[in-house]
Parts: structure tokens; sequence; C-alpha cells
């Protein structure tokens, strides 16, 4: 029984060794728990004495020699309802928290995201929201990261996140048609496989290609005019 979920609670990756050792044991000397743990006797000792603090190990001495032993389980549910206590004193403080963060934000926010990674960042952001739009696309998720793809769809259509897609004149065919609509824009916007996408306040320019490279600019105002020259195209752009 390795007990990994005590992490929750605090407990250390040694702690929760050597308390499920001795759990196993039942009455543990310091030479079975080592043999039992395989960690240096002196980190036993130490970590021993830490379980006693938190009310977790009690020891007994016989012959002079002290053998340790699991305290009753009722005090690990003590050290639970304390946790849950903690995390919901801090549950208080969040909206304090989240108002100080909104007052010192910049009024223009800017990121930058690299690889591969990055660019998947920037999708799962975009699942926070209910329309994305795209200028200049060619669909290259699909073809650049096909297995993130077919799982990040199907979630974008669970959540109803809408797509509205300004695609290249040489884009495939769009891979779902699910709260997805498309126009082409005019051959002159052919170029190299960067676009931008726009949601909520959020503009970000991609590069896709070997470096997988995002620019991130969030500014409401900005966004709206973004959003203006969206809507420009899209009247102009080829059902």
């Amino acid at each position: 029984m390795e007990l990994q979920e005590l992490k929750s609670i605090g407990l250390s990756n040694g702690e929760i060794k050597v308390y499920a050792s001795i759990l196993n044991i039942g009455v543990a000397s310091l030479n079975q728990i080592n043999e039992k743990t395989g960690l240096e006797r002196r980190g036993i000792y130490d970590i021993i004495n830490k379980l006693i603090d938190k009310g977790l190990v009690s020891y007994t001495l016989e012959k002079g020699k002290k053998r340790y032993r699991c305290a009753p389980p009722k005090h690990l549910r003590e050290e639970i309802l304390r946790k849950k206590a903690e995390i919901k004193s801090i549950e208080t403080i969040m909206p304090k928290i989240e108002e100080m963060y909104k007052n010192v934000k910049p009024s223009i926010d800017v990121q930058v995201f690299r690889g591969k990674e990055g660019i998947k960042a920037v999708f799962e952001d975009m699942l926070n929201y209910k329309d994305v739009y795209f200028i200049g696309g060619r669909w290259y998720v699909v073809k650049e990261m096909p297995l993130f793809w077919a799982s990040y769809n199907k979630r974008r259509i669970e959540v109803g996140v809408k797509w509205h897609n300004l695609v290249l004149h040489d884009s495939p065919s769009a891979p779902t048609k699910k709260l997805v609509s498309v126009k082409t824009l005019p051959q002159d916007f052919s170029g190299s496989p960067s676009l931008i996408w726009i949601y909520g306040n959020k503009i970000v320019n991609v590069l896709w290609g070997e470096d997988y490279f995002a620019f991130m600019i969030e500014n409401k105002n900005i966004a709206e005019n973004y959003k203006k020259y969206f809507n420009y195209l899209w009247k102009i752009a080829k059902s």
C-alpha cells in the first residue's frame, strides 16, 4: 500500500513511505522501517519525529528501545478536516486576490508562447470563450498536431465554442462542421503560415512551422478593432 493520496494533506514522499511501512508492520522498530523503506536511518528518524508532531505516529519503549505505531485513523481524519478548513479559508480571500490582480494588471497585457506546447496552451485558453475568430488559417492545427486536434475538437464542441474562420484560398476543406463557419479570403492574402486569432479581449499572432511562435496582446480596445477588421473581411470573403 503506497498511500500516495496522502500528499494532498501535505505529507512528503518520505513521510508517506514511513507511515505506510509502520501501518503495514503494526508495531515497528527503526530497523524494520529501514528494511521496509530503504531510507537512511537518520532520515527515518527525522521523518518519524515529523509524523509524531503531526499526531500520525506514536511510540512505546520496550527494553529501552522505541517501537513505533500509527495513531488511530481518526487523527488522520482530523488532519484531513484541518486541511479542508485551510482551503476553505483561502477560498474566502480569493475575491480579494482576484480584485488586487485586476487592479495591478496593465491595461495592455503581452504574452509570448513558444513551441507546440505554447500553441496548445493558447488553444486551451480559447475553450473559455464562446466565439473565436481566425484570419488567414489553413487548418494548420490538424496537420501539425493531429492527435491533439482529435481530442481538442471534441472538447471544443462539448463546451460549445464557435469558430469563425477566414481561411486562405488554397485551404483544405474544413475537418469539422460542428460549430464552425468558414469563408475564403481573396488570393491576395496568400503568404507564410502565419495568422491572427481573436477571442475575448485577446489578439494572438501565430507563426506555424519549425519555430511555433505565438504573440498575444490582451486589450479590450485593440481586440474590438481587430473584430471590426474581421467583420469587414467576412463581408467581402467568399462563402
